[in-house]
């Protein structure tokens, strides 16, 4: 039983020493570019380029001991990607409508809110600077998505284009999940506050389109990626 009172008097001890050698908590703000992709994962379905997107947010550090953080907040994110596959359309012509097959060339601008929960180690200062890297996961829910379509058949031999752009969210799921791995360093003004640079990397885990593509029969999937700079201040 003394055993057991003493283990528990140390662990005490170490945990008020952490704490006040380190502040519990540590909220701030922060700005992020980033450049985004879709990959597809239907057939005939084709990637077609990274496209730049935006995220800003409010991030906060929580101390589980010293060095080690429990690293969450939200983000408001904007991301974007583009994705060729085949296509049909109703086009009007004349007073008459015809259903066309072709090729879409779909540009989806998806904006989300996203919870981040991760695990944050950081190294001791050296000097002002200090190092950091984190590793895990966040759930996004979508709150956005738009598209701007560019659709491109042929009527005989003569090819044309359909330029539209409209609201999609009836083929965007509500939910994302994604893993995060990032890394940077944080250079501090006094001892509290602190300026942020890092980069993170965000690598879709889940379908985030529904619905199935009338022309090749298959259901719509394709996962979204991004690697954004982080730019913050913490207090």
């Amino acid at each position: 039983m003394k055993i057991k009172i003493l283990v528990l008097t140390a662990l005490v001890a170490i945990g008020l020493q952490v704490f006040s050698q380190s502040k519990p908590f540590r909220f701030g703000l922060k700005v992020a570019p980033n450049i985004g992709w879709i990959s597809p994962d239907t057939e005939d379905y084709e990637n077609d380029g990274p496209m730049g997107g935006f995220s800003w947010g409010f991030i906060s550090d929580i101390t589980i001991l010293e060095n080690y953080y429990f690293g969450t907040g939200f983000n408001v994110s904007y991301l974007n990607g583009k994705l060729n596959f085949p296509y049909q359309d109703e086009i009007i012509s004349g007073g008459d409508t015809t259903l066309y097959q072709g090729m879409m060339n779909r540009v989806y601008n998806l904006r989300y809110i996203d919870l981040p929960l991760t695990l944050k180690m950081k190294t001791n200062n050296f000097g002002k600077v200090q190092v950091y890297g984190q590793i895990g996961f966040s759930m996004g829910f979508n709150v956005k998505a738009k598209a701007k379509d560019t659709f491109t058949y042929k009527v005989g031999n003569t090819e044309k284009v359909d330029d539209s752009e409209h609201n999609i969210s009836d083929d965007v799921t509500f939910m994302k999940g994604s893993l995060l791995l990032g890394g940077g360093i944080e250079y501090f003004i006094d001892n509290s506050t602190s300026i942020l640079v890092g980069v993170t990397y965000s690598n879709g885990i889940s379908n985030v389109l529904k619905n199935w593509n009338p022309v090749n029969k298959e259901d719509q999937k394709a996962i979204p990626n991004y690697l954004e700079l982080t730019l913050g201040v913490i207090f």
